[in-house]
């Protein structure tokens, strides 16, 4: 296992939202020389801070950069030795930018990571499909991206898993203003979209009540008995805090993303409190079902679920338990996804 300290160009949305950003103090947690560089402005919101320009750029696929952040990495490539250029999805990077690392630092390992699904059409742009060839490793959480994006030009592609963080989601006492805020029997943290909303609105029309916290709820707000939408985005502690505070944590995956396990799936258990997801393939690999979390198929199950882990508190925390320990012997945890992205890359 690679112990040295390493130099690295960490490439990454660095916004406080971004789990990039936990990616880049988890390297330097881990002692590495880390230099991080922000591929969108600091603060920046995509949901309202968009222009025009930049909405039809995207739509092209050709994002503009609003940073200049191709700019500045060549320049932190010439002025300084990297081991890794450690690139996050790398939509705005240009396939010119690549070469050049290549060019100008051979000893340099490329590399590219994301969480979302990078062969779908609406989560990369041209220049990313473009560049994919100039990367030596092009890391995944998608196991089925691993061949999808060799055909999109990726010489090597790897797997890493989605992660919780060690410092941020874990067990939390809450003050009494935290419990006021957070408690509830059931709850979802994420935004909105429409199976998951139709999910939750079959609960409560069968008498559960429901927090919601995430954006683009608007329109839920006060609209449905049972139905506690909040409408409001959770940062760092306070996400992990509405976990801690809800007795069953209900997990979905993105349709879009062709999701079947996703950084949530790992992050609720992290927390030592209880998951109820949609069984898929991989949630099955990464937790036994009825002992270290709880999954579903229909709404009925669902439902049928719900019941019986409110009215049998002792098993429900009997598995959140075995699903928090489940995290910690399986290196879930970002600080060996880190290691084990390294290790591979630097192979």
């Amino acid at each position: 296992m690679q112990k040295r300290q390493l130099a690295i160009l960490f490439v990454s949305d660095l916004n406080s939202y971004s789990r990039g950003l936990q990616r880049y103090h988890t390297l330097k947690d881990l002692g590495h020389e880390v230099a991080g560089l922000s591929q969108v402005p600091i603060p920046w919101n995509p949901r309202k801070d968009f222009s025009l320009l930049e909405s039809i750029s995207w739509k092209l696929k050709l994002p503009v950069d609003l940073v200049g952040a191709n700019k500045k990495i060549k320049e932190a490539v010439v002025k300084n030795k990297f081991d890794i250029v450690w690139v996050e999805k790398g939509n705005i990077i240009v396939p010119s930018t690549l070469k050049f690392i290549k060019k100008y630092a051979s000893g340099t390992k490329l590399i590219s990571c994301s969480e979302d699904d990078m062969y779908a059409a609406h989560s990369r742009s041209l220049y990313y499909t473009w560049g994919l060839k100039y990367y030596d490793v092009v890391f995944t959480t998608k196991t089925y991206n691993l061949p999808e994006l060799k055909t999109l030009g990726a010489r090597r592609t790897e797997l890493f898993l989605d992660a919780y963080n060690e410092n941020m989601h874990k067990p939390f006492v809450l003050t009494e203003k935290e419990k006021e805020m957070f408690i509830c029997d059931v709850g979802f943290v994420g935004s909105f979209e429409g199976d998951r909303a139709k999910r939750m609105l079959y609960l409560a029309e069968h008498g559960v009540k429901i927090k919601i916290w995430g954006l683009e709820w608007g329109p839920w707000v006060n609209k449905y008995a049972n139905l506690d939408v909040k409408n409001k985005h959770l940062f760092a502690e306070d996400y992990s805090k509405a976990i801690c505070a809800t007795k069953i944590n209900l997990c979905f995956l993105r349709k879009i993303n062709r999701d079947e396990v996703t950084s949530r799936s790992v992050e609720i258990p992290a927390c030592g409190r209880f998951m109820l997801g949609e069984r898929t393939k991989r949630h099955l690999e990464f937790f036994k079902e009825g002992k270290e979390a709880e999954f579903f198929d229909t709404d009925e199950e669902m439902l049928g679920k719900v019941n019986y882990y409110l009215a049998h508190p002792d098993e429900r925390e009997k598995i959140a338990k075995a699903g928090m320990e489940r995290c910690h012997a399986s290196g879930y945890g970002m600080r060996d996804q880190m290691r084990n992205i390294i290790a591979v890359a630097l192979a």
